[in-house]
Parts: C-alpha cells; sequence; structure tokens
C-alpha cells in the first residue's frame, strides 16, 4: 500500500506570525479530525523552517518541508542553505525540481540529479517534480517530456535509493492559473510515469513510488482526481495557504 500524502507548498508567502498561526490552525483542525492522508507535509520558506519544527513534530502524521536545496554540502554559496543544514533542523521533506525553480533560476535536469542526491546523502525525502508546459501538451508531446525529466534527473540513482522519492507530476499549465487537468489527464499522467519507473527499476518498485498532482487542486475537485488508480495525493499551492482548505483536500483521499 503507498503512503497517501498531501504536501502544502507555501511558496514565498506569509510572515512569521501567519505561518505561526496557520500551522496552530492546522495542528488543531487535525486533533478534531485526523485526516485521511497518511502525511500531511508543510512546506514554509526556509526562514521559518526552525520556528515551526516544534509544533510540527509533535502532531501525529504531519512532517515539515523545505522548498529547494543546494547540491553542494557547504562552501561559499551566498544566500543557499544545504541538505545538511535542513536535516539539522530535523527537515524531513525537500522539494526539489519545482517548475519556478526551472524557470525563474534555470534549473536543469543534470544540477536536480545533483541536488537529488544531496538531499539523499542527508536522509532528506525528495519531493521530486515533473511536469510539462502548455506547448508541450499541445503537440502531444507530454509523455516523453516528462519520462526525460525522469531519466536525465533520477535514473542514475541505485534501487534502494530511488525507492526512497517522492514524486510529483505537476502540470506547468495549470499552476496557478485557475486550469486543473481533468481526472483523467491526471491518471494517464501518472500512470505513465510510474510505467516509466518500472522500466527501470521493475513493478514492485514502481508499485511503492507515491506519485502526488500538483496543479490548481482544491477542495471541490481533490476527490475526484485522488480517484485515479494512480494518484496518491496531491502537492498544494495556494490552497494550502488556508488551514480549511488543505485538510479538506487532506481528507478527499
Amino acid at each position: 500500500m503507498r503512503d497517501q500524502i498531501v504536501a502544502g507548498n507555501w511558496k514565498m508567502n506569509k510572515d512569521l506570525k501567519q505561518a505561526i498561526a496557520l500551522v496552530s490552525e492546522i495542528r488543531d483542525l487535525m486533533s478534531r479530525q485526523p485526516p485521511k492522508a497518511d502525511r500531511v507535509i508543510l512546506a514554509p520558506p526556509f526562514v521559518y523552517l526552525s520556528n515551526l519544527e516544534g509544533a510540527v513534530s509533535k502532531t501525529k502524521r504531519l512532517y515539515l518541508s523545505a522548498q529547494n536545496c543546494h547540491q553542494e554540502l557547504s562552501g561559499a554559496y551566498t544566500g543557499e542553505v544545504s541538505a545538511a543544514m535542513l536535516k539539522s533542523l530535523d527537515v524531513d521533506y525537500v522539494i526539489l525540481g519545482h517548475s519556478e525553480r526551472r524557470e525563474y533560476f534555470k534549473e536543469s535536469n543534470e544540477l536536480l540529479a545533483s541536488k537529488v542526491r544531496a538531499a539523499l546523502d542527508q536522509k532528506l525525502i525528495p519531493i521530486f517534480c515533473c511536469g510539462e508546459s502548455l506547448s508541450v501538451r499541445e503537440s502531444n508531446q507530454q509523455q516523453a517530456f516528462v519520462n526525460n525529466q525522469l531519466t536525465e534527473s533520477l535514473f542514475k540513482l541505485p534501487s534502494d535509493l530511488f525507492g526512497k522519492l517522492v514524486i510529483a507530476y505537476e502540470p506547468i499549465w495549470a499552476i496557478g492559473t485557475g486550469k486543473t487537468a481533468s481526472a483523467e489527464q491526471a491518471q494517464e499522467m501518472h500512470a505513465s510515469i510510474r510505467q516509466h519507473i518500472a522500466g527501470q527499476y521493475g513493478e514492485e518498485i514502481a508499485g511503492k513510488i507515491s506519485i502526488l498532482y500538483g496543479g490548481s487542486c482544491n477542495p471541490s475537485n481533490a476527490a475526484e482526481i485522488f480517484a485515479g488508480e494512480d494518484v496518491d495525493g496531491g502537492l498544494i499551492g495556494g490552497a494550502s495557504l488556508n488551514a480549511s482548505d488543505f485538510l479538506a483536500i487532506a481528507n478527499s483521499l
């Protein structure tokens, strides 16, 4: 049985007071109604991780994630944060390869391969993002495009390390646009990703990897999307900034 996961990517939002209040509200809602999700993951901005770690660690099924990390263990990289630094804060997960990192910071598949390995070396669990643009989707090349992202960034990992990953499929054309892939489109891509993994690592490992959907998922469409056989939860953006909406999504699994 694969872990059913809902992760909230706060991106560059909330001040410290608001961040503490949001975690407090999420904890309160979870205590009153334990979520159906096996794991609820929060990814606040870096600067709040140490402030939130204590509250998160005391709540069953609630985990903390960073939004990125550097590929080097340490060094003269002003403004960057290493996987070792994150691990020292008892962070469990790190999001890597988000489309905004790829677009705005020009992160390549090769660079992400280094980041994934750096995270795994520090016992962090990467939530590896993949997905296609609208132009790729319109040319019907989405499966080949996403398969290439996976191959170039992940397929040099040994099977024991690959099996620790979480994959997040995020159609770029559905992030922050209000558009959402249909349940059929989401399932089709998740199944394609799992099949591609099986071709490299075998059916057993592919069958154990949690694959999340990311792309304007909200309380009104989550249940339909999560009903897909290969959809194991969601990587949630805007809706994760509202505690009741976020937990409603976590209860849609």
